[in-house]
């Protein structure tokens, strides 16, 4: 099949995060009395506003939107040990050099995924969309339709990027073809993903005259 545009995710698909998301939601459950697996195998990746919704249902917004402010503080200052994922910066470059147009399609918040971003040393993307810009978050499909469409393509003519089982759904349920990377076994719907790799470095890109690209696996 042909593509048009990329959609990628940013934490566990671009990017290695994972120790600065673990120290940060650690430290924050440790605060509230959860244990770091409760809150770590609720969050990934699902806005942080929402996953505290969800730990702190019944409390004033107020104190939410406090704890929110906090946290977001902490991840964005925390970029200790984050880093590109393998074949990320060859894959982006090789978008770039081919003109096919791409997105990063985030849940993070501006100052923590800027923050990421900037640790790992990544291209800036034509489109970049983080938790400010969307309503409904991720498994909902709302990011990636709103990611294709500031590209100026349906999500259908995109490829998804993404690990966790609620960008994996989002991607599927937007219409788009689905690469997950290093994804759990037990991820819903992984039967339905077009690519399963452990990291970006198998992806190989194709381009025609039309713009189209073809995307394959390295043998």
């Amino acid at each position: 099949m042909k593509y048009r545009g990329f959609l990628f995710d940013l934490d566990g698909t671009l990017v290695d995060s994972l120790p600065a998301v673990v120290r940060a939601w650690s430290l924050w459950g440790e605060r509230h009395g959860l244990s770091a697996e409760t809150v770590l195998n609720y969050i990934h990746g699902k806005p942080a506003i929402n996953s505290l919704r969800h730990f702190m249902a019944g409390q004033p917004e107020e104190a939410i939107q406090a704890e929110f402010r906090w946290l977001e503080r902490l991840e964005a200052e925390d970029t200790q040990g984050v880093q590109a994922i393998a074949g990320a910066h060859a894959l982006l470059a090789t978008l770039n050099e081919l003109s096919i147009p791409w997105a990063i399609v985030t849940s993070g918040s501006v100052p923590v995924a800027h923050a990421r971003h900037k640790a790992a040393g990544l291209p800036m993307p034509a489109v970049f969309i983080t938790a400010e810009n969307i309503k409904l978050g991720k498994p909902n499909p709302e990011p990636y339709l709103l990611g294709a469409q500031r590209l100026g393509l349906k999500a259908a003519e995109c490829v998804v990027v993404e690990d966790a089982p609620a960008g994996i759904i989002a991607g599927l349920e937007a219409g788009s073809a689905v690469v997950a990377v290093n994804p759990h076994g037990d991820v819903p719907r992984l039967d339905e993903v077009t690519w399963r790799v452990d990291n970006l470095e198998p992806l190989q890109i194709a381009r025609d005259a039309s713009g189209c690209f073809t995307l394959t696996l390295k043998a």
